[in-house]
């Protein structure tokens, strides 16, 4: 017991003796505090809330513990320990206990600013997660959100350290206006455009665009406040400007993939040599055509009409009307595109001559599938114009082309290509 005395004597001798010692053992004890109760919230009640998370069929704490909000609360237990308890420190100058509260309340305001800016995170997360977040993103205006609160975080920060009411430094601030418009140029021109994007409902993630000036050719994959990526059909990745989003044009395919159809637009060069009219023998042939019966028998009672009101005298071939072998082809391919269960009868459908050119007289089929898969709607393209090319012979036609080796080595020889 005496030992245990004397023990306490000569600590409490060596306090009073000697200030700064104890000064220093106050400091290490409340940073051991801090450092305990910092090791308590980490391992036991964020160990607990991971668990508790675990077990809920809710996603808003999962998006929580993913954005790490609760870590980033937990580590404003140490600067509040401090603040709280420096002021027990036995023999603390004043000037000191004023730098250590002052850089805890700096450490403090760092923490709740990255707090926010991790809960802001996980509310878009949580909104993400919905059918209108594709229509209506928010990820431009959260983006905004944290920088404001680290703008507000970094006021508060340089006041603790320098011992100055934010006021004071917002006011110094105002005279920097100038100058911080020139910084957040890019920002302010994107906050607009970012705003314009989504109320006009221009660009929204899943749809695939194509902008020529910066080579982008494919799905938007992420719209933020200052880029937009778009994933190109070669897996690269292309970052657009929001405001360039704006100020340029841009193709947007959503109105297609939308409407359920996906256009077909090519032309077959039908060489103009091999247009003619159709014998007797030749009609009846193209008669025993399912998808042509109707046709030649309508076309036939329509031209038996038209040429029974000739005279006598007018009744030569020439005066006489018709049927051509490119018009007997044209109702073929209307009549093999309306039996094709692929090929929509309820949007624009037509099979139409352009006008002709060098290179032959342009047969344009327009017409749209009834699916907008691109390995669908290619398939059903090939294989339409590979039945096209395969029986344009049997109308006594041909397909225009560029004269190639065997043709010119053909003409050397005098040997007539069909």
């Amino acid at each position: 017991m005496n030992s245990l005395d004397t023990c306490n004597n000569f600590i409490e001798s060596a306090l009073v003796n000697y200030p700064l010692v104890a000064s220093a053992l106050g400091v290490v004890l409340l940073l051991l505090v801090a450092a305990i109760l910092d090791l308590f919230v980490k391992r036991q009640l964020l160990g607990a809330l991971r668990r508790l998370t675990t077990k809920t069929h809710s996603t808003w704490d999962d998006a929580l513990l993913e954005h790490r909000v609760f870590n980033r609360v937990a580590q404003c237990v140490p600067p509040i320990v401090i603040i709280l308890g420096a002021k027990w420190i036995p023999g603390i100058h004043s000037g000191m206990l004023k730098l250590v509260d002052n850089v805890a309340l700096a450490y403090l305001a760092l923490m709740i600013a990255m707090a926010f800016s991790a809960f802001l995170g996980a509310a878009n997360s949580i909104y993400e997660q919905y059918p209108i977040a594709k229509n209506r993103p928010i990820k431009g205006y959260i983006q905004v959100a944290t920088i404001l609160i680290y703008c507000i975080g970094a006021i508060l920060i340089v006041s603790a350290l320098l011992n100055r009411s934010p006021l004071l430094l917002l006011g110094g601030f105002g005279a920097m206006t100038a100058v911080l418009l020139l910084i957040f140029q890019d920002t302010i021109l994107s906050f607009v455009a970012s705003i314009q994007l989504v109320s006009n409902d221009m660009v929204r993630v899943g749809d695939w665009i194509e902008m020529p000036d910066s080579n982008a050719d494919g799905d938007v994959i992420d719209v933020a406040l200052h880029t937009v990526k778009v994933q190109n059909w070669d897996k690269t990745i292309t970052t657009i400007p929001t405001h360039k989003l704006i100020t340029q044009s841009f193709r947007n395919w959503r109105g297609m993939s939308e409407s359920g159809g996906r256009r077909i637009k090519r032309a077959l060069l039908i060489d103009q040599n091999s247009v003619r009219f159709l014998s007797d023998a030749e009609t009846a042939t193209f008669k025993r055509f399912e998808l042509l019966r109707e046709y030649i028998t309508t076309k036939q009672n329509e031209l038996s009409t038209d040429n029974d009101g000739l005279t006598h005298d007018d009744e030569s071939s020439v005066n006489l009307r018709r049927l051509t072998n490119l018009g007997t082809f044209r109702a073929y391919v209307v009549s093999y595109l309306r039996s094709r269960s692929d090929i929509s009868n309820h949007m624009t459908f037509l099979v139409r001559q352009l006008p002709p050119n060098g290179e032959g007289l342009p047969l344009e089929i327009y017409v749209f599938t009834d699916t907008t898969d691109w390995t669908a709607y290619e398939s059903i393209q090939a294989d339409i114009f590979d039945h096209l090319l395969a029986i344009i012979p049997s109308f006594g036609l041909r397909v225009f082309q560029q004269p190639s080796g065997p043709d010119i080595r053909a003409l050397s020889d005098g040997v007539d290509r069909p």
